[in-house]
Parts: C-alpha cells; sequence; structure tokens
C-alpha cells in the first residue's frame, strides 16, 4: 500500500510573487530635526542654518533617509528643503516621514517600474511571511498592479494560501 505522494503544489500552475525579492539593501537611517530647533519648538533660522552648515552629512553616504521633526514644532518647508540640498549628494533617497514611509516609498518606486508580463493569465499568490521589514503598503501596491493581468490572487504561502481575487 506504498502510494506515491504527489506534491500537487510543485504541480500547480501558481506562481508566487515575494515583495521581499525586491527589498533595496541599503541602510536605513531616521534624522530627527528637533535637537537644531531652539527648544526642540522654535526654528530660528540663522541658528538652524548654523546646525545645517556644521552637520556631517558624509554619514549618510548611501543610505535611504527618513526627515522628520519629533516634536509638535511648526517647521516650514523650506527648512526641510535646506536639509535635503545638503543630503542629496550623499544619500540615495530622502523622504519626509518615518521608516515606513521610507519604506513605502522605496517599494512603490520599485513596484512601478517591474515588469509583470511573466505574471499575465497566471494564478499568482503574494508571499506573505518575509524577514525584510516590507511595509504593509506594498502588499496593496502589488495587489493594485496584478489584479488587472492575473486569472487569480492569493495571499500567504501555497500550502495555506487566502484567496483574494478570481477574474470571471
Amino acid at each position: 500500500m506504498s502510494e506515491e505522494i504527489i506534491n500537487r503544489v510543485a504541480q500547480s500552475k501558481l506562481v508566487t510573487f515575494d515583495l521581499e525579492d525586491y527589498y533595496p539593501e541599503g541602510k536605513r537611517i531616521s534624522l530627527d530635526i528637533k535637537n537644531w530647533l531652539h527648544e526642540g519648538l522654535i526654528l530660528r533660522e540663522k541658528e538652524f542654518r548654523k546646525h545645517v552648515a556644521e552637520h556631517n552629512w558624509e554619514q549618510y553616504q548611501s543610505a535611504y533617509i527618513a526627515l522628520y521633526c519629533s516634536t509638535d514644532a511648526i517647521v516650514p518647508g523650506w527648512a526641510y528643503m535646506l536639509v535635503a540640498t545638503k543630503l542629496q549628494p550623499f544619500a540615495k533617497r530622502t523622504v519626509y516621514g518615518d521608516l515606513e514611509v521610507l519604506e513605502t516609498s522605496l517599494y512603490q518606486s520599485i513596484l512601478e517600474q517591474i515588469d509583470l508580463s511573466e505574471f499575465k493569465g497566471k494564478p499568482v499568490i503574494v508571499k506573505g511571511c518575509s524577514k525584510k521589514p516590507v511595509p504593509s503598503n506594498a502588499y496593496l501596491l502589488i495587489t493594485n498592479r496584478l489584479l488587472p493581468i492575473v486569472t487569480s490572487l492569493m495571499y500567504g504561502e501555497a500550502c495555506s494560501s487566502v484567496p483574494l481575487y478570481k477574474s470571471k
């Protein structure tokens, strides 16, 4: 009674899309400008410009930067623009916000550019578990890109997936 075990997952036409495969390697840094404000709350232009001029910008070489202010200070747009002018020669990318905003921005750029033709007309499962910090928004972004071209879309692993969409 020894029947051959058949791996139906391996034989299926199911294609896996793993967002982790598109994770851009590189250092992520949160840059909080509160310490460059008077008492962490008031932007005094001369003082702010001095901090910006004296800061070591080379430490951000090839890094992804999330630029923000952690206090309830009212920071004019030009202040973030000034910091961006200093970061531009060094950082790979600078965004306003926290690290999740940064990750979302990175994934958005990547997912908008990738060729998805290999998934056309196929059942696709978007892998759910990841060891890298894939933002929740990346799952929405790839869903929006895949829906018009796939026959079905699922989330999870082939052995235990959650069906999301099936074309008619």
